[in-house]
Parts: structure tokens; C-alpha cells; sequence
């Protein structure tokens, strides 16, 4: 019992910690909304919501990246994140002005708690609370999520979307058939979340319905199809306000977002050549440069088709150069070293976080793997298989289009998980060396004894 006291009084402490990291960088960024390493869409979410508060609908009040004209319906940015800046805007505008500042305290104050209680809870799921409890205090740490979470993008809120819909899928699979409603309602709107703040979530979700299909048989049965039908209304309920608003704007099916083929057309573009730039160069020219002349005529969402198929036919006609186009992105899309390009604070943070957590991460993944105690569950079944695979998956869509470091923090987020194992392993491995050092070290009393007995 009191060790279940004290676990809590550490969880709240760490969540404490978490929260007031990330006020601090509130406070760092403050109210204004300027060009921020990592961080240019917060001006484009910014701008958005202040258009959309003001009624001009989602619509910039100039020529806005990509290729989107003034005045123009938009379905590039994210919706669901655009919504929740232009409420906050409008309610702070009802007493003094939009204060962005306020959407960032909201945001921190949100995520800062939430992701650290996630990462206890997976933890805690799929290892034990001491591991749970360890996770919980690097995700507090983590220096990336404490600076994403006070910018106005949709990471902070993804990210925590991804790891409810893992925690969720987790104990779904080990649901009986009587307890899965829950979790299968709280998977499908985790998801709908999360796609609606990024739609490249949806590449994965087919895997994590296929491990949660598979790795529930047992205790679902026959029903293991059900909750996953659930899950899937839920998300279809989600995403249709978006559809039918983009049908209505554009005369035409859109899911949800016209980006993917902007994306996948300019990071697999020729002029690359084998080596992929995560911004381009200078000498390489502009990205709207890139575009052929004959498609400017397009709004964005047709416009945003026609480079998909642009893309794709880049792939078709030199598979070997995108093959070795997608390898360059490796050590762009997992940098952990300072770089001369980039500020110092960027440097700080990008050594300061994954640079010394990825020994952590990789020495307890491989510890999850050898010496599972579990073993009678086979691993394709076990949640460490499922964390596996979203890391996988998700890293692999990234090394296929665009690579930046920042796409790379929902994989850091589950990767943690990991990392808590490992530091935690390697805590109990020194407290136990040094008891059995204790252990085998004679007492100054014996060695007085022995002393006095052999004179």
C-alpha cells in the first residue's frame, strides 16, 4: 500500500515537472508568432485561424505555400488544429485581442500532462509500473516535446493522439468480450483524432487493426472483428464533416487534407538526384519552380492530385534512384548530432534529447526482445511487437517521401517506452552490484574479531 502511495506521489510529481517545463517555454515563446527552428507552420496555422476567427472561412489573405492563391479555399492545413486556434482567438478577441499566447499555455499545460501519463500507462501496460514511472519522467525531460509543445502546430496533440491510440489498441486486444466497447469506442475516436490533425496516420492504421485482430483472438474470439468495426465507424463519423465541407468547397472527393502529393512529388523530384536535402538548396531553386507550368492552372486539391501522379511517374521511370534517394534520407530523418546548419538551441535540444536517449531506447528494446518474461505469448502477439511496428511503419513512410527530424518525434514518444525499460534495467543492475559488493565485504567488527582472535 505504500508503495502504491508513493508510485502516485512520484507520477504526480513527474506531471508536475512535465507541466511546468513546458509553461517555461510558453513563457520563452510568448505571444508573438515569429519563424521558429522546426516550427515555420505555426505562422501558417496562425494566419489560418486568424482568418477563419474573423469569418473569412479557411482562406489566407495572400499567396500561402504551397501554391494556394489569396482568397482561395485551402484544404491543406490541418482542420481539427486550425479550429481549436481560431476558437481560443476568438474568445481572448471578445475581451482584449487574439492571443496566441493563451493557446500555447492551453496547449502545454494539455499535452504536459497528458503524454507523460500515456507513457507511464504503456509503460506500466507492457512492462511494469517502475519502468512506466521511468518513461513518464524522460517524456517530462524530453527536451523536443517541451519545445513543440509550446508552438502552434499539431504535433504537441498528435503525438498524444498516436500514443492513446496505442495504449488503447493494447488493452483492447486483452479486452474480454464483455469489457471491449470501452476501448474500442476510445480507439476509434484516438484515431479520428489523430488523423484529423495529420491524415499520413491513416497509412498505418491497417497495421494496427491487423495486430489487434491478431493479437486478440484469444480473448475476443470469434468478436474480435466487432470492436474493430466499432473503431472504424467512429473514424469514418469523424473524418466525414471534413469530406462533405471539402465536397461543398471544391466540388469534388476529398478525404481530408491536399498535401500528400505536393509532399511526395517535391521530396522524390529529379532534381534531387540521389541525395534528398530536407530543405533545398539555394542553387537547386525554388519547390514552386519545380512545378510543371501546365498544371499552375489547377486550384490545390486538383493540383495536388496531378503531382501525386507526377511523383508516383518519377518512381516508375528510376526506381533505382528513388531507392537510393530513400536511403539518403536515413541519416537526415534519424540525426541525434549537432550540425552546422542548425541554431544552437536546435543543436541543444536535438543532443540533449534523442542524442542521449537513443543508447536507452535501442539497449532496452533489445532487452524487451531477449529477455521477455512472457514468453508463452508469441511475440507477433505481444504489445512489444506492436510499438515495433508502428516505428517501423511509420519511420519507413518518411524514408519513402519527406524526412525531418520533427516527423520523427511520434516515433521518439513510443521509443521512450523503451528507453525507461533500459535506464531502469541498468539502475537495478548497479543497486544489485553494489549489494552484493556490500555483500561480500567483511564488517569492520568481524575484522576487529578476527584480529584479536589470531594475536
Amino acid at each position: 500500500m505504500i508503495r502504491h502511495i508513493n508510485n502516485n506521489w512520484i507520477l504526480l510529481g513527474i506531471l508536475a515537472v512535465s507541466v511546468i517545463l513546458r509553461i517555461a517555454a510558453v513563457i520563452y515563446l510568448g505571444n508573438s508568432v515569429t519563424e521558429l527552428p522546426g516550427a515555420f507552420d505555426q505562422i501558417s496555422y496562425h494566419n489560418l485561424a486568424l482568418r477563419v476567427s474573423e469569418g473569412f472561412g479557411f482562406s489566407f489573405s495572400e499567396g500561402w505555400w504551397p501554391m494556394t492563391a489569396a482568397g482561395e479555399p485551402t484544404a491543406h492545413w490541418s482542420y481539427l488544429y486550425t479550429i481549436y486556434l481560431a476558437t481560443v482567438y476568438g474568445i481572448t478577441d471578445l475581451f482584449t485581442s487574439p492571443l496566441p499566447v493563451v493557446a500555447r499555455l492551453i496547449q502545454a499545460i494539455l499535452v504536459g500532462i497528458l503524454q507523460p501519463l500515456l507513457a507511464y500507462l504503456l509503460g506500466r501496460e507492457i512492462f511494469d509500473k517502475s519502468t512506466g514511472l521511468v518513461a513518464a519522467a524522460l517524456m517530462a525531460l524530453y527536451g523536443y516535446f517541451i519545445y513543440y509543445s509550446a508552438t502552434l502546430m499539431t504535433e504537441p496533440f498528435y503525438i498524444t493522439a498516436i500514443l492513446s491510440s496505442l495504449y488503447l489498441a493494447i488493452r483492447l486486444s486483452r479486452s474480454s468480450p464483455k469489457s471491449y466497447l470501452k476501448y474500442a469506442i476510445g480507439l476509434g475516436l484516438a484515431i479520428g483524432i489523430a488523423v484529423l490533425l495529420r491524415q499520413v496516420y491513416l497509412l498505418f492504421v491497417p497495421f494496427l487493426f491487423a495486430w489487434v485482430f491478431w493479437a486478440s483472438r484469444k480473448q475476443l474470439a470469434r468478436s474480435a472483428i466487432k470492436p474493430l468495426l466499432i473503431a472504424s465507424a467512429i473514424i469514418l463519423l469523424t473524418i466525414l464533416p471534413a469530406t462533405v465541407y471539402n465536397y461543398l468547397r471544391f466540388d469534388q472527393f476529398v478525404l481530408l487534407n491536399s498535401n500528400a502529393g505536393f509532399a511526395f512529388f517535391w521530396s522524390n523530384h529529379p532534381v534531387y538526384g540521389t541525395q534528398f536535402y530536407s530543405l533545398l538548396p539555394a542553387e537547386m531553386g525554388l519547390y514552386t519552380d519545380l512545378v510543371p507550368p501546365d498544371l499552375l492552372r489547377l486550384n490545390e486539391v486538383e493540383l495536388d492530385r496531378a503531382l501525386l501522379v507526377r511523383g508516383l511517374e518519377f518512381v516508375i521511370e528510376d526506381p533505382v534512384r528513388y531507392l537510393l534517394l530513400s536511403i539518403s534520407r536515413i541519416p537526415i530523418y534519424f540525426t541525434f548530432w549537432p550540425t552546422s546548419d542548425s541554431s544552437l538551441v536546435s543543436n541543444i535540444a536535438r543532443v540533449g534529447s534523442f542524442g542521449v536517449l537513443l543508447p536507452f531506447m535501442l539497449f532496452g528494446l533489445f532487452f524487451a526482445l531477449s529477455r521477455r518474461k512472457d514468453k508463452k505469448i508469441p511475440l507477433l502477439q505481444h504489445p512489444i511487437s506492436l510499438l515495433i511496428l508502428f516505428a517501423s511503419v511509420y519511420s519507413s513512410i518518411h524514408l519513402l517521401s519527406w524526412s525531418l527530424i520533427r516527423y520523427r518525434l511520434p516515433v521518439d514518444a513510443v521509443l521512450i517506452v523503451f528507453a525507461g525499460l533500459g535506464v531502469g534495467q541498468i539502475v537495478r543492475r548497479l543497486n544489485i552490484n553494489q549489494l552484493k559488493h556490500k555483500a561480500i565485504q567483511p564488517s569492520k567488527k568481524v575484522g576487529l574479531f578476527n584480529r584479536a582472535h589470531n594475536e
